[in-house]
């Protein structure tokens, strides 16, 4: 049951590419069918209903935050004047990464990816969409609980928030910091590239302006429901609720600024009913293996849960590991059955074991970039650059020509500073 996931990871992988006219039209039938395969076996061989409802709570849940997200910062308008030199775009992206810490990384994505295309908009190309993706988008969000559902989880887990922050920064100065630097010298080239009078406007003062700010209060109100947990659907109610106010409270020369239509939305509702689908076999494997798992390094967590992060969700790996180090270090020195927090706290009290926390914590965010499934706002903000008519790379050739030269040797680094000797 494994080849549905794998076949739809090939189809959005190669569709676009050898067969792009026929995956236009047929993409949506392509991740329901196979959604509805895997869902059928759950329902019907294995007797296992339970399974598919819970995964689709977790679906609606992620499409209500996307889609609100979407929505709200869509109702937000930043003008800039001019565009910007590499050295303002360092400037930029760097702002976004702390904001994701903030306002998350669907959030932060969400309310910035259309004034950094119009801010590069003279000489926006592929590189400008991916590092976003990679810093604001993944990478950034690393330091606070309300950065990644990953580490929300573990903060409702029992993880103090502040452990996250301390504990994770020195990785994000240096997850960050080099692609910072990459981004600034493949910028710098591009920059040379373009035309003079493209070089001599980016040199131009720049001036900034902001509409519909009342829809900040209707993104604080979404950040809230995240943390909202009972009475079921709540949540989502709350986020819905968001969206419309937006809506219909935001003026309508904002949305025509913003080019703002729902199609971007749409085709990542579509695709992720196939991804949680299908996915369903090869997380249900994971948690009935992982505490299985024999390797006793830190490395190995951080590769393990940042492999799969990268074509699966993120959050549910991250449990997945969290309970693998459980299952390797506290249940053989603790007796009894433990709660959660319990077991966290007795991670967190070993310097040794913190380790493990902090490998999961930072692999499940920072692998996430690899690919356009890796994390939900990755594939929203190709979306809309898609309809905005920026060029970005197909599946493939994001792999191919920047998560390869790019993200693999930061990740590697990350790996040898904080994992490698412990």
């Amino acid at each position: 049951m494994l080849a549905p996931f794998c076949l739809l990871l090939a189809t959005i992988a190669l569709g676009p590419l050898w067969f792009s006219a026929w995956w236009g039209r047929h993409y949506p039938k392509v991740a329901v069918s196979l959604a509805v395969l895997v869902a059928a076996w759950y329902f019907l061989a294995i007797h296992a209903s339970h399974r598919v409802w819970e995964t689709g709570h977790e679906y609606l849940s992620f499409i209500c935050l996307v889609g609100s997200l979407f929505v709200v910062s869509g109702g937000i308008h930043i003008t800039v004047k001019g565009e910007a030199t590499p050295k303002a775009n360092v400037l930029f992206l760097l702002i976004g990464a702390i904001l994701a810490n903030l306002l998350g990384t669907t959030g932060a994505s969400m309310l910035l990816i259309r004034p950094w295309i119009r801010l590069n908009k003279y000489r926006i190309t592929a590189h400008h969409v991916v590092f976003f993706i990679f810093i604001v988008s993944n990478v950034g969000g690393c330091l606070t609980p309300v950065g990644d559902p990953p580490l929300f989880l573990g903060y409702l887990m029992g993880v103090p928030f502040w452990w996250t922050t301390w504990r994770c920064l020195p990785a994000w100065c240096a997850g960050v910091g080099m692609l910072l630097i990459m981004f600034y010298f493949v910028d710098s080239k591009n920059f040379r590239r373009a035309p003079k009078a493209v070089r001599e406007e980016e040199t131009a003062s720049e001036h900034w302006r902001f509409d519909g700010l009342s829809n900040l209060f209707f993104l604080g109100v979404i950040l809230a429901s995240t943390a909202v947990k009972n009475p079921i659907f709540l949540r989502e109610a709350l986020m819905v609720a968001a969206a419309l106010g937006s809506w219909f409270t935001t003026k309508k020369q904002v949305h025509e600024s913003n080019h703002f239509h729902m199609d971007p939305v749409k085709e990542v509702a579509i695709l992720f009913i196939g991804i949680f689908g299908t996915m369903m076999p090869a997380l249900d494997w994971l948690q009935a293996n992982a505490s299985q798992l024999q390797a006793a390094t830190p490395g190995f967590f951080y590769f393990g849960s940042g492999a799969l992060s990268s074509v699966l969700d993120n959050a549910p790996t991250y449990l997945c590991f969290l309970k693998a180090v459980f299952g390797r270090f506290v249940a053989p020195n603790m007796h009894g059955p433990l709660t959660d927090q319990a077991q966290v706290a007795y991670i967190i009290a070993d310097p040794k074991l913190c380790a493990y926390l902090l490998a999961v914590s930072v692999g499940s965010v920072f692998f996430g970039a690899n690919t356009y499934i890796g994390n939900g706002p990755n594939f929203m903000v190709k979306a809309i650059a898609d309809h905005q008519k920026v060029h970005t790379p197909a599946f493939l050739d994001y792999i191919w020509k920047y998560t390869l030269p790019f993200m693999i040797p930061m990740l590697l680094v990350v790996w040898l500073a904080f994992f490698f000797s412990r």
